[in-house]
């Protein structure tokens, strides 16, 4: 076995070995769980730059039960650019959460007090969380990818559930329940792509019949909208934000979500022709959700809610760019891919300021937050920058990905491309001005109630980290997306 095999088996081992070590360990779990943390990054930073420019496929073995039904290897390792940029957002943001968690999950924090005994039950879902988008990243094929696929709907669940009261496990039921629909429309275009072909490849899908092409097409989008939370499955996302902090932000940011629209990426690119009114479905439907979540901004008053909208309309971003990447528009196709990366990194910091205000006030209400500036500079700091970052305002990070996606859309022919190009600016010029309206709510002006300084050093370095992030995360994935055709 090569090193780059072994490398990446070890980043699915160590995590999964460290979720049941942190959960022997229970109250000091938090160490253990970072130095894994910490070692794991380090792993996707070498195996990415050792795989860039020459994309690295090894087939390990088969399933024994399946002898006879199918001889191929079912089990190995894919490092291209598209799986290298998703360990780029997945891992690292996976650390820089455990090291979040490490001061907001204690007895001082306002919001919700946490008694060491919870820990080990903490990290061992969020080191399993992470081992999972390390296994959605590096499949070679769809019946590896489900079983990583629905492992992250399981973490999801016992983390969005990990406060154990009424609310949380009512919202942990419904992303389980809702995920699990999309998880039913995958298997079911799993198990006919491999009835028509044998095989279980992603490129397996382009030697399908045209018209049931169209339909597993269809049944693999549908499992994307459930878990990107994209229309009709938005609601359970917002839902969600009765999870930790740390664990909205993994979500939003690097996890469960972008896994929805990593199978879409990994689906477009695969090699073969999507019929083009699939395209303009997926493209139709993500203009239907950045519209849906925009129309929410203005109702919300609990920040993380606000912040999970704007996920919502993101990932439709996402989608767009792939619908457009189907129709001919490989820049578009590029464009959504670094998105990916960009506002994983620019999200993150939106969030963790989040759970730095309830962590000092105890409240994430916005009209309960005035004047948080004076008393949290660096906080207020990395949310103005955070902002910025994913409206989308240069030379920071989300600007370059909506560019490409705009550049290539206006590159289509017919009126198409220019109604799209208008519909996302006037989005983006109403979101940036209602996201910078609140952001001066909670951090100018007098202040409602005294509130400390800015919350301990861990939860203080994550938004240093993140806010260099948001400047530098274009400069990573834009060699990898560069790499990338339709």
């Amino acid at each position: 076995m090569d090193l780059t095999t072994s490398i990446a088996i070890l980043m699915l081992i160590l995590p999964a070995a460290g979720a049941l070590v942190c959960a022997l360990l229970e109250g000091r779990a938090r160490p253990a769980a970072v130095a894994i943390a910490a070692i794991v990054t380090g792993l996707a930073v070498w195996l990415t730059i050792t795989a860039f420019g020459a994309p690295y496929t090894r087939m390990l073995g088969s399933l024994p039960w399946l002898h006879g039904i199918v001889d191929a290897p079912l089990l190995g390792i894919l490092i291209d650019p598209l799986s290298s940029l998703m360990l780029l957002v997945a891992v690292p943001i996976g650390l820089l959460t455990v090291l979040y968690s490490t001061s907001y999950l204690t007895d001082k924090n306002h919001e919700h007090p946490v008694g060491s005994e919870q820990y080990g039950r903490y990290y061992f879902w969020l080191l399993l969380f992470i081992t999972s988008m390390v296994g959605v990243a590096i499949s070679p094929n769809f019946l590896q990818f489900l079983v990583f696929w629905e492992m992250t709907t399981l973490c999801s669940w016992a983390l969005i559930s990990f406060r154990q009261d009424e609310k949380s496990l009512r919202a942990g039921f419904k992303a389980l329940l809702m995920t699990s629909v999309g998880s039913a429309f995958l298997l079911l275009a799993i198990l006919i792509i491999f009835a028509k072909t044998s095989s279980f490849e992603f490129s397996a899908l382009g030697r399908l019949p045209p018209g049931l092409k169209s339909w597993v097409f269809l049944f693999i989008l549908i499992a994307a909208w459930a878990k990107a939370a994209q229309v009709p499955f938005h609601t359970w996302l917002p839902d969600a934000m009765e999870a930790p902090t740390p664990i909205s932000a993994y979500l939003h940011a690097a996890a469960m979500v972008k896994a929805g629209v990593f199978l879409m990426a990994r689906t477009v690119s695969s090699g073969w022709d999507i019929p083009p009114r699939m395209a303009l479905l997926m493209a139709g439907m993500a203009l239907v959700t950045i519209l849906v979540a925009l129309s929410f901004y203005f109702v919300q008053d609990d920040l993380k809610r606000l912040l999970a909208y704007s996920t919502i309309a993101h990932l439709g971003y996402v989608l767009l760019g792939l619908a457009l990447g189907a129709l001919g528009s490989t820049l578009a196709f590029r464009g959504a891919v670094l998105h990916i990366i960009c506002h994983g990194y620019s999200k993150a910091t939106l969030f963790f300021c989040a759970g730095s205000i309830a962590y000092v006030t105890g409240t994430r209400k916005i009209s309960a937050l005035r004047g948080l500036g004076k008393t949290l500079p660096l906080t207020a700091t990395a949310f103005f920058v955070g902002l910025l970052s994913v409206t989308g305002v240069p030379p920071l990070a989300c600007f370059w990905s909506k560019f490409m996606i705009l550049s290539g859309a206006i590159r289509l022919p017919g009126p198409l491309g220019p109604l799209i190009v208008t519909f996302i600016l006037v989005e983006t010029l109403v979101s940036f001005g209602w996201m910078l309206y609140i952001a001066q709510k909670i951090f100018l002006g007098a202040p409602l109630v005294a509130v400390p300084a800015d919350p301990p050093w861990p939860m203080d370095s994550t938004l240093i980290i993140l806010m260099i992030g948001c400047v530098v995360a274009p400069l990573v994935g834009m060699p990898l997306v560069q790499l990338m055709g339709k």
